[in-house]
């Protein structure tokens, strides 16, 4: 499946209308809630609005759907995920459970992974010393998150790690969160799920988002400039197309969009909403594909490697990702986004070096097409996922409270245990559309039922 474009998703919408919906239309005016932002969460909440038979208005500010998930086709021929790939605890996803009805493939990523030491893989005894390493830093980070005070990742790491303490650290801290350890809260990062079973979709994950919010009415490349709350009964919701009155509304947009200021909230947001957006931040976190014919490497299938490294400036490789001659390289955190801010030349210059002289190969001349993400300098995302920050871990629970009873927040960022995740986004869209079609009025509340009255005993 290639790329949606504006054409493309317009056109494939008015043909899922000549059949049975998703739901209620999204034309601007009079609708029951408006969803800012058509990423996993605005779609599993439109798709919730649609089930529940209320009119809802679909907003995305760039020209297809998908927010942070998207498969590329047209790059290499093959598909690629440009932003999120791995689909993580795959039997309880929301997403993954939805994808038979796709009609798309999921399969289970090979389990484990393989460390390169200088230029060769390392041997069991080492692999054992560094899971180890990763066992203990992952068990002192949880003790430190049971105290009284936050802290970060970084303070919480035993000293005595020895020569695996950089590549424990960029792999729990730039490759898991997008951050350098020091940035990231303890509480947050112990009270994430486990993500230690993942599965692929051998299509993308891009385009099981996309094929999960097909037959939605989308209105594209209309960034929402403004929501006013002050409206009596609703709320109304500015756009470069015009203006939406709703009932309520649910935003599902980046935190990084949110702190830029790109919506304008009237009246303001209060200062509790507008720290917690500040408390979660986006991380770095880039793909740089390489197409590598002919397997010069010797990679297996979806081959997941680290480097025994010395110092943050170093990456992981997944390796003929389905099947593929794709070689993707990922760098995160600091190193990551001040590699990303020079530019796509010097990011895939970089990975050039770096799996070459890793593998003894100078891969210069075996590698024909080249792509670099840069999500840091996508205008509607500013960044790629959520970590909180030291002290900051609450900032998810208080993004979930309403706003004047007719704004509610959704994200991967508003979820406690699964931030940063696909899953997470869609299950937080759907808590959202659960909670405004509730204190809206459009579903009826389960009432307790009333206690009985004890019947009088009667005498024998």
């Amino acid at each position: 499946m290639s790329t949606l474009s504006r054409r493309s998703f317009l056109a494939a919408s008015a043909a899922v209308a000549a059949g049975p919906s998703l739901g209620a239309t999204g034309s601007p005016g009079d609708v029951d809630i408006a969803i800012v932002g058509a990423g996993a969460a605005g779609i599993a909440a439109a798709r919730k609005i649609a089930a529940a038979g209320r009119r809802f208005a679909l907003i995305e500010a760039a020209d297809r759907i998908g927010g942070r998930c998207i498969t590329d086709t047209s790059t290499f021929g093959v598909p690629f995920d440009r932003g999120a790939h791995w689909i993580h605890m795959p039997d309880i996803n929301p997403v993954a459970k939805l994808a038979p009805q796709t009609g798309l493939d999921i399969y289970p990523a090979p389990p484990g992974q393989k460390m390169r030491i200088l230029r060769r893989y390392a041997r069991q005894g080492e692999m054992e010393d560094f899971l180890a390493a990763q066992v203990r830093a992952n068990r002192a980070i949880a003790e430190a998150a049971r105290g009284k005070t936050d802290m970060s990742c970084a303070e919480a790491l035993p000293k005595d790690l020895g020569d695996w303490r950089a590549t424990v650290e960029f792999v729990l801290g730039p490759f898991g969160c997008g951050k350098d350890l020091g940035a990231v809260s303890a509480m947050d990062f112990a009270r994430s799920a486990e993500r230690d079973v993942d599965a692929f979709c051998r299509q993308g994950y891009g385009a099981l988002i996309a094929k999960l919010g097909a037959g939605l009415q989308v209105e594209l490349s209309a960034p929402v400039t403004r929501i006013d709350l002050g409206i009596r009964g609703g709320v109304e919701i500015e756009t470069a197309g015009g203006r939406i009155a709703a009932r309520g509304v649910i935003v599902t947009v980046s935190t990084g969009v949110l702190a830029a200021s790109k919506i304008k909230f009237t009246p303001d947001l209060p200062r509790r909403q507008v720290d917690a957006v500040n408390s979660l931040g986006l991380g770095s976190y880039d793909h740089i594909v390489l197409e590598l014919p002919g397997n010069p490497l010797g990679f297996d299938r979806d081959d997941l490697a680290f480097e025994k490294s010395d110092s943050a400036r170093t990456a992981a490789v997944l390796a003929n990702m389905s099947g593929s001659s794709l070689v993707m390289i990922d760098v995160g955190g600091k190193f990551g986004r001040d590699l990303a801010a020079h530019g796509a030349d010097a990011m895939t210059a970089f990975a050039l070096d770096w799996i070459g002289g890793l593998y003894g190969t100078d891969l210069r001349k075996a590698v024909k097409r080249t792509f670099a993400t840069r999500w840091n300098s996508e205008p509607w995302v500013l960044g790629a996922f959520s970590a909180a920050a030291p002290g900051g871990q609450a900032a998810r629970r208080t993004l979930m409270e309403p706003v004047r009873d007719r704004l509610w927040f959704a994200g991967e960022a508003v979820h406690e245990t699964l931030w940063g995740t696909v899953g997470g986004a869609w299950e937080s869209g759907e808590r959202a559309a659960d909670a405004a079609l509730k204190r809206l009025g459009f579903v009826a509340e389960p009432r307790e039922p009333a206690p009985q009255r004890a019947s009088p005993r009667r005498r024998r």
